[in-house]
């Protein structure tokens, strides 16, 4: 069976420096993925790849079967490609509801309804007519995962959705991506917190100086030596 998201030989260069070389890996449909590495490793630029905020120069992107490497980023997100951010910025003159309406109307002209649904499945129910200046840290974080699930995603890139975060709302955010696994969601998580990564992940790939050092289950990923070399040093 061919995989959901197939990244083949892709690189990316800004001026004389490369970010990525010849980085390749199969997602399979519903799974929950993780991606780590040290900070300037390359997985910031790999999901602007995905998600169509940057071009990757050689290799390409299928999602689904279509070779979505030159397809815009508004393009990929009606194909299903959504994500997060690991700043949230929100609308700051609309209330939570108002900023969700935005990307549920530009994506399937929706109604408040459905807005309200997804915000009572992310936890934000009681706070739909809060101005977004009033949220918490934990509160904006789900927020930005409303808004994304707003587009009706069938690929989720979560970008530090937990950055930040007490582990009390790291188990409220671990919450809500288990549960839009559950209902069909592929979840592709960057996060620096190795625990949540290794709570959440049926898979890891690790990055260093934009190449895959390796690729394992959780178990697998925590003993690499040469994962352990990245983040620790020699």
């Amino acid at each position: 069976m061919d995989a959901f998201l197939q990244i083949k030989d892709v690189s990316k260069r800004f001026g004389g420096f490369t970010a990525l070389t010849g980085v390749s890996l199969d997602i399979a449909q519903g799974e929950r993925f993780g991606l780590i590495g040290p900070n300037g490793s390359g997985k910031t630029t790999l999901i602007n790849c995905i998600s169509g905020m940057l071009r990757n120069e050689s290799g390409s992107i299928v999602f689904d079967g279509e070779d979505i490497s030159r397809l815009p980023a508004y393009l990929r997100t009606r194909r299903g490609v959504a994500r997060t951010f690991q700043v949230p910025r929100p609308f700051a003159s609309m209330s939570v509801i108002e900023n969700l309406l935005v990307p549920l109307q530009y994506v399937a002209h929706a109604k408040e309804s459905e807005a309200l649904d997804i915000l009572g499945r992310i936890g934000l129910a009681n706070k739909a007519e809060t101005p977004t200046n009033q949220l918490s840290q934990v509160e904006l974080r789900k927020l930005e995962l409303a808004r994304a699930v707003a587009a009706r995603p069938r690929l989720l890139i979560s970008d530090e959705a937990m950055a930040g975060l007490s582990g009390s709302e790291v188990d409220e955010v671990l919450k809500i991506l288990f549960d839009l696994n559950a209902a069909g969601i592929t979840v592709i998580m960057i996060e620096h917190i190795m625990q949540a990564v290794m709570r959440f992940s049926q898979r890891v790939v690790c990055l260093d100086a934009g190449r895959i050092i390796c690729e394992g289950t959780p178990a697998q990923i925590i003993e690499n030596s040469d994962v352990q070399r990245a983040y620790l040093g020699a």
